[in-house]
């Protein structure tokens, strides 16, 4: 039968014993628990939920504020088990009860979405996808590595502007906040419209110990806006950016080296701003949503 013998004595002892009916199943939940939790202390955590909609860290503490003791991830599972632990299930028709925050551009230069990507640096003469994972050439940086020799990422800094999705790339050694400042300078003076109000996007990771005094947002007149912490789709525009640089960029050809690919990145930035179809501006490049006159102008000067 594919089971052990004392699985087998077990089964027929209690058949012997009290018949068909103890073949049932029966739940593995043991018979006492001490530490349970208790049924009214549940009954208050699910009064807490549907009352005042409040986190499982809120009514962790509004519980120990009345004397009981629990953990916030207690908190957490009994919500799971009551069927309340997304927002959305408090509501009978099954809405969030959370408006989103609607991120517009109304026109170009009213919003710039700002990210950087890292890419790992390729090794002059080219890495593993050219050579193979097991040559001579992909082994030898696996010993460079050993050796405390890595190669590095590339900071690849983009901006898109959120109203004609026009965007900016730029290859640089690191994601300090100099750097993006730099960048951003670059980014203005590479967009064919000069005003930028608004900022948002992320911002840079790392600052150096002397950080520059005017911001380019402030000196522009703009104002820049942090995304919410682990809220990717604030920035969504960018994020969509950094899969289509991915996917028709990044791999979708062999790098020798890391000259090669800066080199070709110069290209890439007309191509997808002013050859590249794209949804988002009627299946025309990015750059028809500018003024006519300066896709003209950009159009016949490449």
């Amino acid at each position: 039968m594919g089971i052990s013998r004392q699985c087998a004595s077990k089964w027929v002892n209690r058949y012997r014993q009290f018949g068909e009916l103890s073949l049932t199943d029966r739940p593995s939940v043991p018979h006492r628990q001490p530490t349970a939790t208790p049924a009214s202390v549940v009954a208050r955590i699910e009064t807490m939920r549907r009352g005042h909609k409040w986190s499982a860290a809120r009514i962790a503490l509004e519980l120990r504020a009345e004397g009981v003791v629990i953990s916030r991830r207690t908190v957490s599972r009994h919500l799971v088990r009551l069927g309340l632990n997304r927002r959305r299930f408090l509501d009978p028709s099954g809405a969030s009860n959370r408006a989103p925050r609607p991120i517009l551009a109304r026109w170009p230069g009213h919003m710039v979405h700002l990210d950087v990507k890292k890419a790992g640096r390729i090794p002059d003469g080219g890495g593993w996808r050219v050579h193979g994972r097991d040559s001579a050439q992909a082994k030898a940086v696996t010993r460079a590595k050993t050796r405390g020799a890595r190669a590095g990422y590339t900071y690849l800094h983009s901006a898109v502007d959120g109203f004609s999705r026009l965007a900016y790339t730029e290859a640089l050694p690191d994601e300090k906040a100099a750097t993006a400042i730099a960048f951003l300078h670059r980014a203005r003076a590479f967009s064919p419209h000069r005003a930028s109000p608004t900022s948002s996007g992320s911002s840079p990771t790392t600052a150096p110990a002397t950080r520059p005094t005017t911001s380019p947002p402030r000196c522009w007149g703009a104002r820049h806006q942090r995304i919410t912490p682990y809220t990717p789709r604030h920035n969504g525009k960018v994020e969509r950016y950094n899969r289509i640089l991915a996917e028709e960029f990044l791999y979708a050809r062999t790098w020798t080296s890391e000259h090669q690919r800066a080199d070709a990145l110069n290209v890439w930035n007309i191509h997808y701003n002013y050859h590249r179809p794209h949804t988002a501006a009627g299946n025309q490049p990015p750059a028809t949503r500018l003024h006519p006159s300066v896709t003209n102008i950009q159009t016949s000067y490449n």
